[in-house]
């Protein structure tokens, strides 16, 4: 359905870009954490962090008139509440995730482009370096999952598994709020190199000592760890081209105990493929930051999951964002 908007309506709609810029220079270059441990006015902040001053000044106005820091005197201080959500150490912390919707918004911006070439766009990192954004990328996953993990969990219970795998489980949100409803279960949690290490500290987590065993490995060209009866694909499928989920979907399904599970957390597109909106515009992410990447139907993973030879394939969840759930079963015999 089509909506009729005001002349006023769409320079609002693209000017929203510049809100959008300045939080994130002032997230990536950590100014809220600078200020909240030590106010100052902008030439100090500069000397402090090595920045030019006009250029801190001009940004930490902006900021203030958004109403994210206090301005007085010329001084500039961080609200408890601002200080609770963007700084470093922050209690409700949300600064991965503005971090890496920069890295985002960078190759958003070359949309166009993308369109008329069909390339996406290299990758071009922040000021913080390709580590940290790699850092923030994990970091922006745990701080969106850690708010909806339990929730959607309990919402797909009774689930009947012994051993888990987690497959690009990253920090392991996922991972524990399974095994805190399955207090008899274990996991392995598979990801990459520079991501397993990441997580070392899982191991710490009251009643997670024991459990939870941490594998290194590139899941489109290694085999998976074998022996578990429950695999969790979380967040990976919009990721991949069609042929490249069903290739990974063949690893997961000779990983599986015979009768095992799949659980595949994304976003589901209706027939359309216009709704919903989050869905739509995911495919927009995807296809500027990968060569094949997506958003699909249930039709589509139903057929990609069959011709791995998985059965049973069905809604557990649908929702509008990335919390909704298809699951499938491994034959027992």
């Amino acid at each position: 359905m089509t909506r009729q908007y005001r002349a006023d309506e769409l320079t609002d709609l693209v000017r929203g870009f510049q809100s959008a810029c300045v939080l994130i220079a002032a997230a990536e270059l950590d100014v809220f954490t600078a200020l909240h441990a030590e106010p100052a006015d902008g030439n100090g902040l500069a000397a402090r962090m090595h920045f030019d001053p006009r250029a801190t000044t001009v940004l930490l106005d902006a900021v203030a008139a958004m109403g994210l820091l206090q301005k007085s005197d010329g001084v500039y201080s961080v609200p408890s509440a601002t200080a609770a959500m963007l700084s470093e150490m922050g209690e409700d912390s949300v600064l991965g995730v503005v971090r890496h919707q920069g890295n985002c918004l960078r190759r958003w911006s070359q949309l166009a482009r993308v369109v008329k070439t069909g390339q996406a766009v290299r990758d071009q990192g922040s000021v913080r370096g390709s580590d940290e954004d790699t850092v923030s990328f994990i970091r922006a996953m745990h701080e969106i999952s850690s708010r909806i993990a339990p929730g959607l969990i309990q919402s797909i219970e009774p689930l009947r598994f012994s051993h888990l795998l987690d497959l690009g489980g990253a920090s392991g949100t996922w991972t524990i709020s399974l095994l805190e409803l399955h207090a008899n279960a274990t996991a392995t949690i598979f990801d990459l190199p520079e991501v397993v290490s990441l997580a070392a500290n899982l191991v710490d987590i009251p009643g997670m000592a024991g459990r939870i065993r941490l594998v290194a490995g590139d899941f489109y060209t290694d085999e998976l760890p074998a022996g578990a009866d429950l695999a969790w694909v979380s967040a990976i499928v919009h990721q991949n081209s069609r042929e490249q989920n069903r290739q990974l979907f063949l690893r997961v399904f000779r990983a599986l105990d015979p009768g095992g599970s799949i659980l595949i957390r994304d976003i589901l597109m209706d027939g359309p493929r216009t709704t919903p909106l989050a869905g739509a515009f995911f495919a927009v992410n995807m296809l500027v930051g990968t060569e094949g990447g997506g958003t699909f139907t249930f039709d589509e993973l139903r057929e990609d999951l069959d011709a791995a030879g998985f059965v049973d394939v069905r809604v557990l969840r649908k929702g509008e964002g990335m919390d909704s759930v298809v699951g499938a079963a491994k034959p027992a015999a």
